[in-house]
């Protein structure tokens, strides 16, 4: 299933300047494990250990996939998965 990847601006510098990534996936992890395929450095950015780093929100179409399924959250085509990373600031 074809979904749409959101990366934002702050992790857009590994995956070339690429603010949206399409790929076929059943899972988030899925959907994630595709985009490093594509994006390698971007893995290091928000995961360790194998699971998402606790400041790194994973949404499927507006809703936080902590209070899903985390990883194995199902995501149909044409979905939209947003990767937010909490950011410190004033």
């Amino acid at each position: 299933m074809a979904v749409k990847v959101k990366i934002p601006a702050q992790l857009r510098p590994a995956t070339g300047g690429e603010g949206e990534v399409e790929v076929d996936a059943a899972t988030v992890g899925d959907a994630l494990d595709a985009v490093f395929e594509k994006h390698d450095g971007l893995r290091e950015r928000i995961t360790e250990d194998g699971d998402l780093r606790r400041f790194v929100n994973v949404y499927v179409s507006g809703e936080d996939i902590r209070f899903q399924d985390g990883l194995e959250t199902a995501i149909s085509d044409g979905a939209e998965v947003t990767i937010l990373p909490a950011v410190a600031g004033g």
